[in-house]
Formats: structure tokens, sequence, C-alpha cells
């Protein structure tokens, strides 16, 4: 498992227009699970420690989101043979044993991730309303540990997001394991 930190995405880039597929094999287009203020997208898995430590705030912060205007959609691009704690069938039972209440989607042709220049699991950028990329950073500033979480980054973006400030400086990259890549 190699660490790996997200590159920097320029703010203002545009969410690109792509088709995934929800767990039961139906098309989702991207752009259409934006709420009224804004989308958070996170490239996520199973098995990667970095992403098992967030997704319990993941899971918390999506429902404050939710309440601002922000919707969250969660993006396995690691649906590959070797990894079977990623399969479509273990998010199936992960939606179900963490409770999650926003769309988990698997990306196995790993177009979107690569659209994104995904790097590492996780890696989260949020939108705004007019899709437009506002935050691209961690979740916050403690990512193993989370009683030690001085700086709640992510919320703090959003909440300057649907307050039309311009997006918080620096944003701190999320760190993680490396999206497993199939060979092209």
């Amino acid at each position: 498992m190699a660490l790996v930190a997200s590159v920097h995405v320029d703010s203002g880039w545009s969410l690109p227009d792509m088709v995934l597929s929800d767990l039961s094999g139906c098309d989702v287009r991207l752009t259409e699970l934006a709420g009224s203020e804004g989308l958070l997208v996170v490239f996520t898995c199973n098995h990667c420690p970095y992403a098992l430590a967030v997704w319990p705030r993941l899971i918390r912060h999506a429902a404050e989101l939710a309440a601002m205007g922000i919707q969250t959609v969660a993006i396995n691009p690691n649906i590959h043979p070797d990894y079977p704690a990623d399969s479509v069938a273990a998010m199936q039972e992960k939606v179900a044993e963490w409770g999650i209440a926003f769309p988990y989607l698997a990306d196995p042709t790993q177009t979107v991730a690569r659209a994104f220049e995904a790097q590492c699991t996780p890696d989260i950028y949020m939108f705004d309303r007019h899709g437009r990329l506002y935050y691209h950073g961690r979740i916050d500033d403690a990512w193993k540990d989370e009683a030690k979480v001085t700086r709640q980054e992510l919320l703090m973006a959003a909440e300057l997001m649907i307050s039309g400030e311009n997006p918080p400086s620096p944003q701190h990259p999320t760190i993680g394991c490396s999206i497993k890549w199939k060979e092209a």
C-alpha cells in the first residue's frame, strides 16, 4: 500500500458531466447529483486504512453538508480483481454496515478517477452551485485520530462556499493509499 498525496487542481475547474454505475448497475449522471449549493465528490474505497479512518467522519459530515444544500457522492475507483474487498458486492455490504445515506458509486473503468486526476483514497473535491471546483483538500487536520482534530477543514470550506467567500487557502492535500490503477 503506497502512501500518496492528492495533486493540486485549480479552483474553478468544471464538474465533469460523467456517468457512473450505482450498486444496482444503473447509470447515474454525476452532474445530476448536486444539491442546491453544490456537490462533494470523494474518491474512496473499502480497504485503505486512510479511507477507513475517514469514512465515519465523511458519513456524519455528509448529513451536515446536506442540511447546507451540498450533496455527497462517494466513488470507488478500485474495482479491480486483485482487491476483492473493493468489489461492488463488498461496497453493498459497507453501505448496509455503515449506514451510508448518499450514493456510493463504482468506477470500474476508472474513467472518472482519471478525469478528476484523483490520486489516492480518499481524494476530496467540493464543487459550488455552478459546478465549479471550490475545494480540493483534506477532511480535517488529523486523518488518523479523530480525537486529535483541531480544524474541520471540509466543513469550514463548505461554510465559506455557501457564504460566497473566496476558497480557503491553503488547501492541504489529502493523503491515502494510491488508487489501484488497472493496466492500460
